[in-house]
């Protein structure tokens, strides 16, 4: 009996879904920010708390773009990517 190869597609994602309580946070920056730029500062503000776990898984999972401060490179400056774009982004695979 001769053996089939099974050709399995490996998915790659440049955005990968979000454990739900990640999500609840990328919500709640969503709503506050939009698209617009914000620092770790701001951030800790609204969260309050596990604020650089949840902005790594982010960045991770490909919802956040990171660019440096351009008035002190020590400091980082986020910015989300729109949902629209996560969804349609996790919909190619």
């Amino acid at each position: 009996m001769e053996k089939k190869k099974i050709n399995i597609r490996k998915i790659e994602w440049s955005v990968r879904p979000l454990p739900k309580w990640i999500m609840l946070a990328y919500s709640r920056i969503w709503n506050k920010f939009k698209d617009n730029q914000f620092d770790h500062k701001k951030a800790d503000v609204l969260l309050k708390e596990n604020v650089s776990i949840i902005l790594s898984r982010l960045k991770k999972s490909g919802w956040l773009k990171i660019s440096l401060d351009p008035n002190d490179s020590r400091k980082r400056l986020y910015k989300l990517i729109s949902p629209m774009d996560a969804v349609k982004d996790i919909g190619k695979a």
